[in-house]
Parts: structure tokens; sequence; C-alpha cells
């Protein structure tokens, strides 16, 4: 593609044309949004075509990532980064009077996923494309994302998330490539020439149409896929009829139905009807997939007893575990292979990432509610169940040990055992995590099962988190050390040369310093609240939930507060404290935490006697493109979970990549950042994994003992409830009960006073300006093994099987 600064000019203003019949001194914001990302995407459009004909003519293996979420954020800047025109591009539209950054800030988020879980599939989608792995993403082109939230009163409000109100330039419709997904209605054997075969009636057929993506990859030709399925009706959406009697809402009852589906990302599921939908969701999404999977493979005239010598399909979490009884259905009813074959594709081509050992996230169903909807899913399922259970027990001769292992039992489907029996891997997410699930959570499956585990730390793209995030310091590193680093992260190292030098650590802190800059003007425009950019930054973003310990961070700036209140002279560097979280909306413990941050930032930032030294903000409806302002101005990273219950984390990752200093738990991937910085560049504190388990073993943990022994833990709790923060005396109630009456499950109290203390030796570290600037350089040089690159190929070479192929154009 060879392209220069005026034919990008050309080529705008004819697109722009053709789109809206406008010139650009009439064209609104929007419009030349549109233009530019349409002129984008057509440029890549022939190196995605022939990313497609080489993979099918060459009989590459592809792999497929099948997932729930994709919080791919917005594209246009990656897009051009990983063509390489971003330069070219701006300097085009400044000749034309037109602002690149302004374009880029039209862009809405893509409201398809919620937090870490999203972010990593899209990482590794980035990844995929740039390391030239033939590999697409697969999921659900919501409608509405999670939703959006505003701050009233301190409270968050959810209002819906139409991120698809001005449309997406990124996708391309193919309705050709639509697929029958069916829910619900009877089934029945028959016996036909010997051999047992299943009819399936009186079901509910729902169109899958997929909306396709361009994945570009970074300097090269590949463009892989994201496909995402939209709900739509079979035949029609309208019933005239009904219409014609007045029945208006009857006559598109059937439409709303269907499409509800596809609609939102999580529905609520603390009543049966949300949970029915999160099941349809899930089950509409991987039978769309696989069926299209299926199509395009025999489409190139391979033998479907050999797909899995072509085909990897990864499932992301338990959400699209459902894919080991489909692949099942398809490769029996409707290949007509045999179960034992079958089950041998189906095992060979599925692999698993466990992302929790939370009991509430790893999915099951109610029997009744999985039957009813699924009803030949469920029969392969119980014969999956029931042969493996005849596995476990010719190996135990324990029947306990059947009924903990089996895949049904006690009422309900266990997804995540489906997942784990189903597949030829399961990999955690963090050395600790992996840990975890085979000697602890799953340890059953790993000892049945020891050649399937495996662990795989999660990793983020270094191209989006600091090359686009923070340009100024990719553009010095590569002044530094060169540019080998942009294909080859692991060379960050490298930076380590300079973690001493004077004038690069002054470089290193000027661009900081910058950044908080920025980021104080945004947050005065959007709040009014005036930030000292001399303060330290101290960030904590990420979902909110009671084991990522929100509230332990506000105990200490509670305690804080109260130690300047009693002393106003008390020597402390000044503290700007960031939050940004969205607590699910049934989640009411998590929602009364957001007013709590909510209530001290009113209480701290109003009081004049204190808040030249300490403010409190909360940052509304946080994003990736918020994540991308605020993480390259980080000071101090808040990576504060209970030991054992973070699987991973990334924002640990991004943060460091971008010159913070961690202040941890040594909790899912904070360990291996530990390992990799040494004690000397990280703030590590609180209970290690053997005390958590221990406690949670012994049941010996005693809330009261701490409260009552530390008369600071007695005052912060007790001003949740006596009004002080200037709210209700009932306002926090529920969260002074969970911490004490429900005795403090996340061990807040117990971290407290070394939480306190790790603080201190923050502000301590702070004023060492030469050790500080070290730190974080260290922490940059490091960064590099995290990037997902380094875990894509851990993915391709050890799970996958899938070699490189590079496009030619």
């Amino acid at each position: 593609m060879n392209l220069t600064k005026d034919r990008i000019k050309n080529d705008f203003k004819k697109k722009l044309m053709n789109l809206y019949s406008e010139d650009i001194t009439e064209s609104s914001k929007l419009h030349l949004y549109v233009t530019l990302g349409s002129l984008v995407r057509e440029y890549v459009s022939e190196k995605w075509m022939k990313t497609n004909e080489q993979y099918s003519k060459n009989q590459v293996k592809q792999v497929y990532y099948f997932s729930m979420e994709f919080l791919i954020g917005r594209l246009l800047g990656s897009n051009l980064l990983n063509l390489g025109i971003t330069d070219l591009c701006r300097e085009a539209l400044s000749d034309l009077e037109i602002d690149l950054s302004e374009l880029e800030e039209v862009e809405s988020d893509a409201g398809l996923g919620n937090g870490g879980l999203g972010r990593l599939a899209a990482c590794f989608l980035d990844s995929i494309s740039s390391l030239e792995i033939p590999g697409h993403g697969c999921g659900i082109r919501y409608d509405y994302g999670l939703f959006e939230q505003k701050i009233i009163n301190g409270y968050q409000v959810e209002i819906p998330d139409n991120w698809l109100r001005q449309g997406n330039v990124w996708e391309i419709r193919k309705e050709n490539k639509a697929a029958i997904v069916k829910f619900g209605g009877t089934v029945t054997s028959v016996l036909e020439d010997g051999k047992l075969s299943f009819k399936h009636e009186n079901y509910e057929a729902v169109l899958a149409v997929p909306y396709d993506t361009p994945i570009i990859g970074y300097n090269n030709n590949t463009v892989n896929t994201l496909r995402l399925w939209n709900a739509q009706t079979v035949d029609k959406d309208f019933d005239l009829d009904s219409f014609s009697k007045g029945e208006y809402s009857k006559a598109v009852e059937h439409k709303y139905s269907v499409e509800s589906i596809s609609q939102v990302l999580y529905p609520d599921d603390t009543r049966i009807e949300g949970k029915l939908l999160r099941l349809k969701q899930q089950y509409f999404f991987v039978s769309a997939g696989i069926q299209s999977i299926i199509r395009r493979f025999k489409k190139n005239g391979l033998p479907i007893n050999l797909f899995d010598h072509y085909i990897a399909i990864h499932i992301n979490d338990t959400h699209p575990s459902v894919a080991v009884a489909e692949l099942m259905r398809i490769l029996i009813d409707e290949e007509n292979l045999s179960w034992e074959d079958a089950w041998k594709i189906t095992t060979n081509t599925i692999a698993y990432t466990n992302h929790t050992i939370l009991s509430e996230a790893l999915e099951k169903w109610p029997i009744d509610l999985f039957k009813k909807l699924l009803p030949r899913i469920f029969m392969i399922i119980e014969e999956i169940n029931r042969r493996f259970c005849d596995e476990v027990r010719e190996k135990y001769k324990d029947e306990r040990q059947v009924h903990n292992m089996s895949i049904i039992s006690d009422g309900n489907v266990k997804m995540a055992y489906l997942a784990i029996v189903g597949s030829h891997s399961v990999n955690g997410v963090a050395k600790l995590h992996t840990e975890i699930l085979k000697n602890e959570e799953l340890s059953n499956f790993s000892n049945f099962y020891p050649f399937k585990f495996n662990n795989k730390t999660n990793g983020i793209t270094h191209r989006r988190w600091l090359m686009k995030a923070n340009p100024a310091l990719s553009e010095l590193i590569t002044k530094t050390i060169g540019e080998s680093w942009i294909t080859k992260p692991d060379n960050l190292i490298n930076l380590l040369a300079f973690s001493k030098n004077e004038d690069f650590q002054n470089s290193i802190h000027g661009i900081k310093q910058n950044n908080k800059v920025l980021f104080a003007n945004y947050v005065k425009d959007k709040y009014g609240i005036i930030v000292n950019t001399n303060s330290i930054y101290d960030i904590q973003v990420k979902r909110l939930h009671s084991y990522k310990r929100q509230v332990l961070n506000v105990f200490h700036i509670l305690d804080l507060y109260y130690r300047l209140k009693e002393n106003r002279n008390l020597d402390i560097i000044p503290r700007t404290f960031f939050f940004g979280a969205k607590a699910a909306p049934s989640y009411y413990l998590a929602k009364e935490t957001i007013k709590l941050i909510n209530a001290v930032a009113n209480k701290i930032n109003t009081d004049n006697s204190v808040n030249d030294k300490i403010k409190v903000i909360f940052l509304e409806n946080y994003s990736v493109s918020l994540a991308e302002k605020i993480i390259p101005c980080a000071d101090v990273s808040e990576q504060i979970s209970t030991t054992t219950k973070e699987a991973s984390g990334t924002s640990n990752m991004k943060f460091m990549m971008n010159g913070s200093v961690t202040i941890a738990t040594l909790d899912g991937a904070n360990v291996e950042i530990h390992d990799a910085v040494g004690d000397d560049n990280i703030v590590i504190f609180g209970m290690k994994k053997d005390e958590v388990l221990n406690y949670e073993k012994n049941k010996n943990y005693n809330s009261y003992k701490f409260y009552n022994s530390d008369p600071r833990l007695k005052k912060i709790l007790d001003n949740l409830i006596n009004g002080s923060l200037g709210v209700a005396n009932s306002e926090f109630s529920n969260i002074h009960k969970y911490l004490l009456a429900n005795n403090d499950e996340y061990f807040v109290l117990k971290d407290f006073d070394d939480y306190i203390k790790a603080h201190g030796k923050i502000d301590q570290l702070y004023r060492n300006t030469a050790k500080w600037r070290e730190m974080c350089i260290c922490n940059i040089a490091h960064s590099g093994i995290f990037s997902s690159d380094n875990t894509i190929q851990q993915y391709s070479k050890e799970i996958w099987k899938t070699d490189r192929i590079h496009v030619d154009i």
C-alpha cells in the first residue's frame, strides 16, 4: 500500500463527497470521523481479503477465540498505529485544517465488554494478528454495552450504553453467512438401519447474523477477523394482523423477544428470566460460531475426521463452555460420526482458560432451565457425564469422588467441569492462580488429568498501552535503545542500563509530569476540580468487587484524613487518589462502596484545612479510552486484592509499563511482577497465600479482634454509621455489617495496618527523587515480559499448535 500525504488528502475528500455530498468546511466532526474510518477500512480491505484467501489456499490451522467480551475500545488510533500511517494521516488532515486527535475523540468505546476478561481478549486478538498467526475472535454484537455510568449525588446510576447510536464504521454485515440457532422444543430418538439418530422439533429458530471487524496486525499484511453475532428473527418480525387489530405491542413481541439475546452485555441474572437470557446468549454465539467454522472448513474440501488438525477453538472462561456439547452435537447429528470419533475430535480441538477461583464465576445452571432451553445439548452433556463418571469410578472406586467431580450434580450443570472434561488443555492466567487451581480449587481434576493443566500468564498489547497511550514515552524509549522493542518487547530490558542516568531520569520525569498536567486539565474540565500536579497520583481503576478491596483503599484515605485533622502540620507528600469502577447493577454492596468513595471525596475535597494535601476523585464511566488517559500519568498503581482471589490482573501490567510503582499484595500476576523487578522496585504488603488459605480452611478469623484492638479501625468503622461522613447513619450499614457482623470475607481489617505502613513507605520513597525515578525505569524495563505477544506465542506453540503465516500482497 503506497500511501502519501497527498493521496490521503485526495482520498479523504473523495470519500467525504461520496458518503455525504459535503465539503470539509460544512462537515460535522462525526462525518469527518466516519469518512476517515471508512477510508482506513478501505485501505486494509485487500489485506483482509488476501489474508483469508491464503489461509484457505494453504489449508493452515486456524484458531478461533470464543469470548463473551471483547473490550476493544476505540479502533481508529490503534488501526492507524498498526498500519504505520498515524503521522501521515495527521499531517494530511492538518493540511485540511482537521485535528486527528479530535476525530479520535468522536469514536465511541465499543460496548462489547466490562473488565479484564474482555480487555485481555482484545489484547490477544491484536497480538495474534501482529504475530501473523491465523486466528479470529467470536462473540456477540451487543446493541448496548453493560451500561453507561453516571454519578448522581454520589450514587451510581445506570443508563443504556447505546454505543451503536452513530453506527460502527469498522464492521461489515455478512447476512449471507448467517446461521440458525435452535432453542427449546423436543428431541426424539429414531433407530434407522441400526443407527440411533435424533430429531429436534417444535424449536424456536433464531437467526444469527455475523458482523465482521478487521483486526489489523502491526507492520505486516495480516488482517484477521473479529466476528460478532447479532440475533434476529428468521421470518417475520412484525405481525401485521395484530397491528391491524390495534394490538401494537403484540405485533412486535416476537421480534423484541429474539433481539433481546444480543441486546445487552450481562443481563441481570438475579431472576430466572435473567438466567435464561444469559444461557441463551452463551449458546447463541457458540452455536453460530461453530456452525460458521464447520461451514468454512467443509467449503475448503477438508474431511471432517481431520477437523482438529486444522481447527483450534479456545474458550475464554466458562461462558462458552457449551461449545463442548455443541461441537459434539454437530459432529454426531449432522456429520454422522460415532461418539468415540466425535469425542476425540472435540477434545483435541477445544482448549479452556480458567479466569477465577470465585465460585460465583464458575458457572452452573439449574437442570430444569438448561434441559428445557437446550434439550439436545443436555442429552449430550448427560452422556459425556455418564462416561466420565464411569472413568472416575473405575479409577477411585469412591462414589463421593464421583459425586464431587460430576458435571451434573446437586441439581445443576457445572460448566467449568464440562470445559475441563471436554478440552485437551486447561490453563490458569498467572503462576499463583494456576498453582491454586491445581492444588486447591480443581485438585480433583488436576490429579485426574495432570497432563491438561498448565499456566499462561496474561499479557497486554504494548502497542496500545505504551505506543498509543503514551507516545512521548515510546519516542524516548526508541531514541534511547532503538526500535527493536516494538516487535520484540523483551528488549525493553535494555533500559536498565539507563536507570541511574540522571538525564534519562529527568526525561522520564518530564514526560510523566506532562501527562499529569494533561490529565489534571481533563479533570478540571469534566469535574471542576483543581488537581495538584505535584502531588502523587495514586490510582485504583478496575471493576468494583469486594475482593479487589476498594474499601481498604478508602480506609487508608480516611486514616490519612483523620491524622491531618489532628495534626495540620503532618509532613506528607500531597496525594491525589483516583478511583474508576463500575459496579454490577444488582451488586448492592459494590454500589454502596461507590457511594462511600464519593462521600469521602466530598468530605475531603470541601475541607479547606486538608484539601491542599489530599484529594479524592471518582472517575465516572471508566472505559478503555479513559484508561489510556489515566494510566500514563499514574505514580502509584493500587493492586491490593486479597491474596489468592485475583486470578491475574492486567491493569498492574499497564501501569508498570508506563512507569508506575506498584503497591501490591502477592496475588495474581503481582507475584510475577515482584519476581521481575525485585523487592526494591515494588511495595509489597499483606497476607501471603498460606495464611489466607489457613484462615479459610480453619475458619478461625475474627474481624472484631482487629476492630477492638486498633483505634484507627474502630474510628473509621464507627464513622461509617454515625453520620460523620455527611450522609444518613444507615447509608453504609451494609459495608459495616459485611466487615464486622459477616466477618470480613476478604480480610480488609487484617491487612489494614500493613497497608498503612506500605503507604508510609511510598511517601518516603517518593521523597528520594533519584531512587523513585530509578524504580519507575526499572518497572518499564521489566514490563516487556508481560506483553501479550509473549503470551500468545506460548498459546500458539504449546496449546493451539499453530504456525506463523506470512501474508503476501
